[in-house]
C-alpha cells in the first residue's frame, strides 16, 4: 500500500511539474509575440535591410520646460558624423549611417466647408514615418524633403469631421485659418496598447516648420534616432554623452524586450511608474511601456512556473546519480577489480610456466 502511494504521489507530481512547464512556455511565447507587435520599436531592423552593419534605434524625451529646438538637432548631427569617422565609418553615402526623427505635439482649430473642430496636431520633422510607418487608408505620408511645407496627414476621425469620407488627397482645409492640403488619410494602430495609449481623440500629423509658423514657442519634445553600431554600446554611448537631453530620459528601444532589461525592470518594480523628470510621454512610447510590463509580468510567470518543473528535474537527476554511483561502487568497480585481479593472476602464472618450461629443458 505504501509503494502504491508512492507511486501516486509520483504520478501527480509528474502531472502538476507538465502543467506547469506547458504554462511556461506559453508565457514565454506569449512575451515574444507582444516584444514583437509595435512597429515603432522596428526601425533599426527596417534601415538595415541587407547590411552587415548593426543598427541601434534610441528615443529622447525632453521635459516640457527644457525642451530643444532645430539648430540643436543640427549640431548633434555634425558631432555625430564625426563620431563616425573617428570611428573608421566613412562610406560612399554617410546617410545611409543613421536616420532620425523628431516631433512635438498641441491643440490646432481644423475647418473646411463642412465642418471645424479642435485636434490634437502632431508636428513632425526628419524621416517620422519610417519610425511610425502607420497604416495609410489613402494618399502618402509628409516628407522632410517636401518642398512645400503645407501639407497635412489627417487620420480617420478628423477625415469624417471635416469631409465626410476618407479618399482625400489634395483636398484643402484650414489650420488655425491657414490653409493647407491634404495628403492622406491615415488609420490609427489597432494593437492593443496602441489603443490604450492614445487618448487625445481627433489629429493630424503636420511639418514641425509649419507648426513653427503657427506656433513660435513651439520646441521639439521627442527625438528619435537609428545609428550604426560598430560595437556594443557605441551608440548609447555617443548619445548619452553629446545629446542636449535636459534632464529628460534616454531609452534603448533596440534592446528594451532584451532579457537583461526586462530583468532589470523587475528589480525596479514599484518604482518605475512614479514619474520625476518632468516630462510627458507621446503616446507610442506609452504603449511601449505598455508591452515592457506585460512582457515583465509574463517573464515572471514564466520564471515562477519553470522554477518547479526545474526542481524536479534535479532532483530526479540527482537521484539517478546517486544510483549510478552506489552501482559503480557497489557492483562496476569491485568486479573490474577482481577481472584486473584475475587478469594478473593468469599473467603471472603463464610467466611461472614459460620460466619452468624453460628450466626442464
Amino acid at each position: 500500500m505504501k509503494k502504491f502511494s508512492t507511486k501516486k504521489k509520483r504520478i501527480l507530481i509528474g502531472i502538476i511539474s507538465g502543467i506547469l512547464t506547458l504554462m511556461s512556455i506559453a508565457s514565454f511565447i506569449a512575451m515574444g509575440i507582444i516584444a514583437n507587435i509595435l512597429n515603432t520599436q522596428k526601425e533599426a531592423q527596417r534601415w538595415k535591410g541587407e547590411s552587415d552593419m548593426k543598427f541601434s534605434q534610441i528615443s529622447c524625451y525632453l521635459p516640457a520646460d527644457n525642451k530643444l529646438q532645430l539648430q540643436e538637432i543640427y549640431q548633434f548631427r555634425t558631432a555625430m558624423m564625426t563620431k563616425f569617422h573617428e570611428a573608421a565609418l566613412d562610406v560612399d553615402n554617410e546617410n545611409t549611417l543613421f536616420v532620425d526623427a523628431w516631433s512635438t505635439d498641441g491643440k490646432v482649430n481644423v475647418s473646411s466647408a463642412l465642418g471645424k473642430g479642435e485636434v490634437r496636431a502632431t508636428a513632425v520633422g526628419g524621416n517620422f514615418f519610417d519610425f511610425h510607418p502607420i497604416q495609410l487608408l489613402s494618399g502618402t505620408y509628409i516628407y522632410e524633403q517636401d518642398l512645400m511645407k503645407d501639407r497635412v496627414l489627417i487620420d480617420e476621425d478628423t477625415a469624417w469631421l471635416l469631409f465626410g469620407g476618407t479618399d482625400l488627397e489634395g483636398m484643402e482645409m484650414r489650420i488655425n485659418g491657414v490653409p493647407f492640403v491634404v495628403s492622406g488619410v491615415i488609420q490609427r494602430e489597432q494593437d492593443f496598447a496602441s489603443k490604450k495609449a492614445y487618448t487625445a481623440g481627433m489629429g493630424i500629423y503636420m511639418s514641425y516648420d509649419a507648426y513653427k509658423a503657427l506656433n513660435e514657442d513651439a520646441a521639439i519634445s521627442c527625438y528619435e534616432l537609428c545609428m550604426a553600431e560598430p560595437v556594443k554600446g557605441f551608440s548609447m554611448s555617443f548619445v548619452k554623452e553629446k545629446f542636449p537631453i535636459n534632464g529628460g530620459d534616454i531609452i534603448e528601444n533596440t534592446q528594451r524586450y532584451s532579457f537583461g532589461r526586462l530583468i532589470k525592470l523587475l528589480g525596479q518594480f514599484g518604482t518605475r511608474s512614479m514619474q520625476t523628470m518632468g516630462l510627458s510621454y507621446p503616446y507610442w512610447e506609452n504603449a511601449a511601456r505598455c508591452t515592457e510590463d506585460w512582457c515583465l509580468l509574463l517573464l515572471f510567470v514564466g520564471l515562477f512556473t519553470a522554477a518547479m518543473p526545474a526542481t524536479v528535474l534535479i532532483i530526479v537527476l540527482v537521484h539517478y546519480l546517486k544510483q549510478g554511483k552506489n552501482k559503480l561502487s557497489d557492483d562496476v568497480i569491485p568486479k573490474i577489480k577482481n577481472n584486473t585481479q584475475e587478469a594478473i593472476r593468469v599473467r603471472q602464472r603463464r610467466h611461472w610456466e614459460k620460466k619452468n618450461a624453460k628450466r626442464n629443458k
